[in-house]
């Protein structure tokens, strides 16, 4: 069995290491960075400036857990240098894991060139592989439309802002979705000043109401200014900032402006036509709950599958379909639920939820049990001189199965993982209560929650 995956990120890496494990004869192309341009060029860098700017709030409010004030001050080419040396790392140990499995990795670009031929472009030359079986796993890239001259320096994609060449005075982050937010929080612990627009009447739009509450408060709080209801249409480089312009009139002015709307899929270059892979009108591969495409040998994953953009998700997709490619075709295979998969935005508070929401529990005219418990009634939180956020759980009234939940306070995406595995495995909100948990720790509220 011969297996091409073009693409290097966590679908990719995670489809090859398996695949490859089960004795299948891999070849994997990456054009960028083996780990995945989303994961080491976005998320990872986004992460580490969080974490950066978390300690210098943490020192802040140490004042009050019985120490000198103390003032923290950035080192912008220190960060940058820890940036690269942890995505440096995290790449290494990939490409590491990827040999030691005996993966064929090329270094380069790849395309299809019939239904079974995939066309490998290296700086060497070409190279064309005959395969049984074939993944594409490319990923996408931030989204920039025409109204908005990026170029880098005043003016910003995502992946210009980790760092940036210089912290900016006043930033305008345009985009409310879970990236937008995030920077929001990153620069405003950094010392930045920032304005959010925010084209509905709450940040996280998608999210629960009174999850996005807390967050506004908490971006009030920092001196966040927020611009509900306008929608950027357009951007003029000042003689020292930026103006953003809004549908409504308004126009918000800094010294740098940020997109955060969103990304595109790297589709247009991999031949798919030559395949008859077939693309929906946004450039996205549908996929079935096998993750294959409407050539059943043609398997597609991560954000260029259109599912939810989270690594996580694309490494199990990875992991399924290394299994389908080998033994799906003969044995019963499990398929992914996306409505049960765990996610987090790593704000401060950091936000986390899994499975049923509760307000969209109420719009289907669901009847469900819905428990809340605030972290101000915890020791741990308030030992950590932080008491913000409150876990809730969903659950159903008749049979007592955890349906879902949401969790907002500090270390809000490691206590998820409780919630997102009673929610897959249909535990019910007893298991939770009876589950004798360490005191005093935050956990212990999501006991409490489910009592």
């Amino acid at each position: 069995m011969r297996f091409a995956i073009v693409g290097g990120g966590p679908a990719g890496t995670q489809a090859a290491t398996h695949a490859a494990r089960l004795g299948v004869e891999v070849a994997l192309i990456e054009r960028d960075v083996v780990g995945g341009a989303a994961d080491l060029w976005d998320c990872i860098p986004s992460k580490a400036m969080i974490a950066t700017g978390g300690a210098m709030s943490f020192l802040v409010r140490a004042e009050h857990m019985g120490l000198e004030p103390v003032t923290p001050m950035l080192d912008l080419d220190r960060l940058r240098g820890r940036i690269g040396s942890i995505t440096g790392r995290l790449g290494a140990s990939t490409t590491a894991i990827l040999r030691s499995q005996d993966v064929d990795l090329i270094r380069g670009e790849g395309r299809l060139v019939g239904p079974h031929q995939v066309l490998a472009t290296t700086a060497e030359g070409t190279r064309e592989l005959e395969v049984d079986a074939i993944l594409l796993a490319t990923g996408s890239r931030p989204r920039i439309p025409d109204w908005a001259p990026v170029d880098g320096d005043r003016v910003l994609a995502t992946r210009d802002a980790y760092p940036p060449k210089e912290l900016p005075e006043h930033l305008v982050v345009i985009g409310s979705g879970v990236t937008g937010v995030e920077f929001v929080h990153m620069f405003s612990s950094l010392g930045c000043g920032v304005t959010l627009i925010v084209s509905r009447q709450q940040v996280l739009p998608s999210k629960d109401p009174e999850v996005a509450a807390v967050l506004e408060e908490d971006f009030i709080r920092r001196g966040v200014k927020l611009m509900k209801g306008a929608r950027a249409i357009g951007i003029d480089r000042t003689d020292d900032g930026v103006s953003v312009r809004c549908d409504d009139g308004r126009v918000a002015r800094g010294t740098h402006a940020l997109l955060a709307i969103g990304s595109i899929p790297n589709s247009a270059s991999l031949g798919l036509e030559t395949a008859g892979v077939e693309v929906d009108d946004r450039g996205y591969i549908p996929i079935n709950h096998h993750c294959q495409t409407n050539i059943p040998h043609i398997y597609a994953a991560g954000d260029l599958s259109g599912k939810l953009p989270l690594s996580s998700v694309a490494s199990m997709q990875g992991r399924k379909i290394a299994e389908h490619v080998v033994i799906g075709h003969t044995v019963s295979h499990r398929h992914l639920n996306y409505d049960k998969a765990a996610s987090a935005i790593f704000t401060e508070p950091e936000i986390a939820d899994v499975g049923l929401a509760e307000a969209d529990a109420f719009a289907e005219g669901r009847k469900v049990r819905v428990t809340k418990v605030p972290f101000a009634s915890t020791a741990k939180a308030l030992i950590d001189n932080d008491p913000r956020g409150f876990v809730k759980i969903v659950s159903d009234p008749a049979t007592g199965v955890v349906l879902g939940g949401s969790i907002v306070g500090q270390h809000a995406a490691e206590l998820i993982s409780v919630i997102a595995l009673a929610v897959t495995a249909g535990l019910r909100v007893q298991d939770i209560v009876e589950s004798m948990l360490v005191h005093p720790t935050l956990s212990q509220a999501l006991a409490e929650a489910a009592d």
